[in-house]
């Protein structure tokens, strides 16, 4: 099991976006500051900017959202998953590569947290 913690900018449309794009249950609602998702053995933790994890670091940086740190969820068919995501609007990094392992493409949720998405090498 593991569990990572997403800074957003509004909890209900971050809950909107893994719930009904990537499949997560919603396992706890705390609108406007916080969410809890999970996705099998993943629990996500949505922070919005009234939560604690937002607050500003006592030499002044400020949480915020986005970067390349991602969570990975795998997928059997990452082409099918792929085209589904775009037919809705989903916002890409990339264009699907693949590598030794299998193949692999990056999805902002709507804060511009990466999610990858991958299928391993059969």
């Amino acid at each position: 099991m593991a569990t990572v913690r997403y800074l957003v900018t509004d909890v209900a449309r971050a809950v909107a976006f893994y719930r009904d794009l990537l499949e997560f249950e919603v396992e706890q609602e705390m609108l406007p500051a916080f969410a809890r998702v999970r996705h099998d053995d993943l629990h996500l933790w949505l922070a919005g900017p009234a939560s604690s994890a937002a607050r500003p670091m006592p030499d002044g940086r400020q949480p915020m959202p986005g970067g390349w740190s991602r969570l990975v969820i795998e997928v059997e068919d990452l082409d099918a998953f792929v085209a589904r995501l775009r037919n809705v609007g989903a916002t890409f990094r990339n264009d699907v590569v693949s590598g030794p392992g299998g193949k692999q493409i990056l999805l902002d949720d709507p804060d511009g947290n990466a999610v990858e998405l991958f299928e391993a090498r059969s």
